[in-house]
């Protein structure tokens, strides 16, 4: 009991050390004139399309984290890894997952995105994603930087494009062997007209410095003909999907050319269902749902204390939410992005009545991380806080935050944006 008093005590002691740091607005703020720097060096055009489309992408402050809260979310993301493989998980994620789900592809998707809240009780893991934007936007604002002199140590992997750039080859190696990788395509819906089509630039330009063509390309310019995907004239190898169409529903040329192995897609659809889906965070959060998979307790113990509980909304348990519902932080089942959520003490009674319809989860409110940041001399203002972990298997490649205002992370706070993560002790 002594030694665990003891590790609570000290856990404590660094979230305070860290927190010191974060409420210090002039202790690491973001080198602006570093940053502007290395935006240009992608372009003139590049600056001025990320400077007109996105104005607060970048924060103005890093944040920082403890060593202690750093061990945390990987023991949480190993323990979900651990559950995720067992057969019986697969069986059970995929009962109301859509049929493109069912098929198993050799790849294991790209760019999860586990999603934390860091405050005073702990590391809180909110959400999983398995198509995660802007890990090449925060490895350029990391890059910019490395000569900053502030507390602690970047929390990245060295060498961080070569890093993502083995990723992809391992997914086509998983997938196809040896053969040789000559095209990719970089797939969104209206892809010119998305927030993040800067970041698709720069994977562009990250494929092409190492010799592999890349196309950035809607749904509808690919061509599915001859047993193959084709666009421009050549065929696609692997397709680097960044669509929000998890299912692939309304692709049904490409969702069959993936089931019919035509082509590499990653992230994909089973990926999804097992990971993503946010109803999959509810027999995570179930002891007696683990314990029935055979899940160790050590691993049971770790998402308990690392994941908010997460119940299934439904209209037969109505008045039990209506009391409680101040507590609790309802999303939509197959969500993304912070669509359709809602806080529950801020909803109305006719987004009540929505919800209570079914289709969403409820998960205990786990309050985000406070960062203080100044903006051209105004007053420091105190921002939330969101902690992604950029994660491919079980390697964290890269950790970054989110620094907003409101009830979901965005990027229309001045002074808010990407930030990058320090590790400090």
């Amino acid at each position: 009991m002594d030694t665990i008093a003891g590790e609570k005590e000290q856990d404590f002691m660094n979230f305070e050390a860290v927190n010191i740091l974060n409420h210090d607005w002039r202790c690491g703020a973001v080198d602006r004139g570093a940053l502007e720097r290395i935006l240009h060096e992608q372009g003139e055009a590049w600056q001025r399309l990320v400077h007109e489309r996105c104005p607060h992408l970048f924060a103005a402050a890093s944040l920082f984290v403890s060593g202690t809260e750093m061990e945390q979310m990987q023991e949480i993301i190993r323990a979900v890894q651990q559950v995720v493989e067992r057969p019986a998980w697969g069986e059970a994620a995929l009962e109301y997952a859509p049929a493109s789900a069912r098929y198993v592809p050799r790849a294991r998707g790209v760019f999860f995105g586990y999603d934390f809240h860091l405050n005073s009780e702990g590391v809180h893991l909110i959400e999983i994603n398995t198509n995660s934007g802007g890990a090449l936007l925060n490895a350029l604002e990391l890059g910019s930087q490395r000569e900053v002199a502030a507390p602690g140590r970047p929390a990245a992997v060295d060498c961080l494009e070569p890093a993502f750039l083995s990723m992809f080859r391992n997914e086509w190696r998983l997938e196809r062997g040896d053969a040789p990788l000559g095209t990719i395509a970089i797939v969104d819906d209206r892809p010119l007209e998305q927030y993040f089509y800067p970041e698709f630039v720069l994977v562009q330009q990250l494929f092409e410095r190492a010799g592999i063509v890349a196309l950035i390309l809607d749904p509808a310019e690919l061509d599915v003909r001859d047993g193959g995907v084709y666009a421009e004239g050549r065929r696609v190898d692997l397709i680097y999907n960044r669509m929000t169409d998890f299912s692939l529903q309304n692709v049904p040329a490409i969702r069959n050319a993936y089931l019919d192995n035509q082509v590499v897609l990653t992230p994909h659809p089973h990926a999804h269902a097992r990971y993503a889906d946010k109803r999959n965070l509810v027999p995570l959060t179930s002891p007696h749902i683990l314990r029935a998979m055979g899940v160790e307790e050590t691993t049971i113990a770790t998402l308990l204390a690392g994941i908010p509980e997460t119940r299934l909304v439904g209209i037969q348990e109505q008045e039990f939410w209506r009391q409680q519902r101040k507590q609790w932080f309802f999303k939509p089942a197959t969500g993304f992005g912070g669509r359709g959520t809602y806080r529950g003490a801020n909803m109305t009674s006719r987004v009540f009545a929505q919800v209570m319809e079914g289709g969403y989860i409820a998960q205990r409110m786990a309050i985000p991380g406070e960062r203080s940041v100044c903006l051209d001399g105004v007053e420091p203002v105190m921002m939330k806080s969101d902690v992604r972990c950029y994660v491919y298997g079980e390697e964290i490649q890269l950790v970054a935050a989110r620094l907003y205002q409101g009830q979901t992370t965005n990027f229309r706070t001045p002074g808010g944006g990407f930030a990058p993560v320090r590790v400090v002790g």
